[in-house]
């Protein structure tokens, strides 16, 4: 499913029909990759869509459950991220993988440090740093630790390490998160002069306009599944968003319903914080659905965090029914009658060896306070209330929450939070990896919600799921506000116009 269009080339890499399962999900479902001598290859994806788990196939640090990996022609099977290296295949995280502690030779040469008899030659191997990292563009003392170092150093740094060990495929993960626009512009220097000399490059990241500045190609996974292959050269980043997203989004017929609301909640005036999120104002009134929309990365989960105060703000206002209010830390957000259903729920949410009636009950006796517990009879005419509300299918309230399957999961964890009777609920991806029919059954709860008077913000990647359920889009772009949509203009090609920047002035579907 392809339209490239470049010359046919024997390929460096060519990983063909990967396919990887864990209990109850397909991971990987016969993913093609192809990467050619001197390009760099952009892998993308939303959050679940494969990538990490085809990068640990590839280097070793899971074994695969399907397909060939042929690396110069020969069929490989990599058994340990150091045995992928030895075969040629390089990795470099978000987080250096360096220890921070040794210099910048040390480090380069951890392993391999020249010398005989058990005696390190210190001086040589400075040199050869030196000399290696100039033919990156770096000057450095490299018998200094390497702490004394920029992140952006300490990625080159684990970039050269990376090569000489391996020197045919550099896969980059995420490697310019922690980086401001300068040290981007130095790793993007490196990478270049790394594809003048012949290397395969994994480039891997959220940040679609890096994608466009530095790749040549693109392959994007949806669902353990690979949903296109793209010259870049020949798309718009709203063709790569339409795959991510997964919609054909060519505009159509849509009327949207106009949702009476009633008076302001929740209002957010400038809340930021370092370095997470820029300033966000939004208001939410009781019987209204607010929609975040955005790309992975964009600060969809950082902006429900910072309201919930998971994360604390450095600055900026919460205002309930008109009054300022503290929200430090999710108790004083439980105390206002704030809710919020994390995107993890198997990490943030639910608490897998509790009995699905603790797990419905924990918030609400948390609020009430351990040292009131909430009378048994009392937990069992709530936790079966909401089962039965709910539709949520398991053989006994007592059987450990783990073993529900994810849509289960997911409505027990809704039960948790509407058991403490909430004014406003966040939710972060409430649909993600579910199956169909709770899907259906999700949105329709967010919708009786509405009508019942609730007010929510719900961030999700479903873009016509916002568009059925949302009053106002509030599209969010490299972690900023971006742009606001109300009324007929809320469509997906609209929203995707403005995750992709594009200049258009948003259009109005068609009556």
């Amino acid at each position: 499913m392809t339209d490239d269009t470049r010359p046919v080339a024997a390929p460096v890499l060519h990983a063909k029909g990967i396919s990887k399962f864990f209990p109850g999900t397909i991971a990987l479902d016969e993913v093609e990759l192809i990467l050619h001598a001197g390009e760099v290859h952009a892998l993308l994806g939303e959050n679940g869509a494969g990538k990490s788990t085809l990068i640990k196939c590839l280097t070793g640090a899971y074994p695969r459950d399907g397909g060939t990996i042929m690396l110069d022609g020969q069929d490989v099977t990599p058994t340990s991220t150091a045995d992928s290296q030895r075969l040629g295949i390089g990795t470099v995280y978000q987080e250096v993988n360096l220890l921070p502690n040794l210099t910048v030779a040390e480090n380069l040469y951890l392993g391999r440090q020249p010398g005989k008899r058990g005696f390190v030659n210190r001086r040589r191997m400075n040199a050869l740093a030196r000399e290696s990292l100039a033919g990156y563009g770096l000057d450095i003392d490299p018998g200094e630790p390497l702490t004394h170092y920029s992140v952006a150093i300490q990625q080159v740094v684990a970039i050269a390490r990376a090569v000489e060990m391996s020197g045919k495929v550099l896969i980059l993960d995420e490697p310019t998160a922690s980086l401001d626009r300068d040290e981007v512009q130095l790793l993007f220097r490196v990478i270049r002069q790394l594809k003048a000399r012949g290397l395969a490059i994994v480039f891997i990241t959220h940040f679609l306009d890096q994608v466009f500045d530095i790749s040549d190609r693109a392959t994007i996974l949806r669902n353990g599944r690979v949903v296109g292959t793209r010259d870049l050269s020949t798309v718009t980043q709203s063709d790569v968003v339409t795959l991510m997203l997964g919609r054909q989004l060519e505009e159509r017929v849509h009327k949207h319903v106009e949702q009476s609301t009633g008076p302001s909640l929740v209002d957010i005036e400038g809340l930021t914080k370092r370095g997470m999120i820029e300033p966000i104002d939004l208001t939410i009134h009781e019987g209204e659905v607010v929609g975040l929309a955005g790309l992975l990365g964009s600060g969809r989960t950082e902006t429900a965090n910072l309201i919930f105060g998971v994360v604390q703000s450095d600055s900026g206002t919460i205002r309930l029914r008109g009054k300022t209010i503290k929200v430090g830390n999710p108790r004083d957000a439980v105390a206002h009658r704030f809710a919020l259903c994390p995107e993890d729920r198997k990490t943030e949410g639910i608490v897998g060896d509790l009995s699905v009636r603790d797990n419905i009950i924990l918030a609400l006796q948390a609020r009430q306070g351990w040292m009131r517990p909430i009378p048994r009879a009392k937990v069992e005419e709530i936790t079966e209330s909401y089962v039965r509300a709910l539709d949520i299918r398991l053989a006994s309230l007592d059987m450990p929450i783990r073993l529900l399957s994810g849509g289960n999961q997911q409505k027990a964890l809704l039960a948790r939070w509407l058991a403490t009777n909430p004014d406003f609920l966040i939710l972060d991806e409430p649909t993600r990896g579910i199956d169909v029919g709770a899907h259906a059954e999700i949105i329709a709860l967010i919708e009786q919600l509405r009508r019942d008077g609730m007010a929510l913000l719900v961030a999700s990647s479903e873009l016509e799921e916002l568009v059925a359920y949302s009053t106002r889009v509030v599209v969010l772009r490299d972690r900023k506000q971006v742009k606001e949509l109300k009324g007929d203009e809320i469509t997906p090609a609209n929203i995707v116009r403005a995750i992709a920047d594009d200049t258009d002035a948003p259009q109005k579907e068609p009556a």
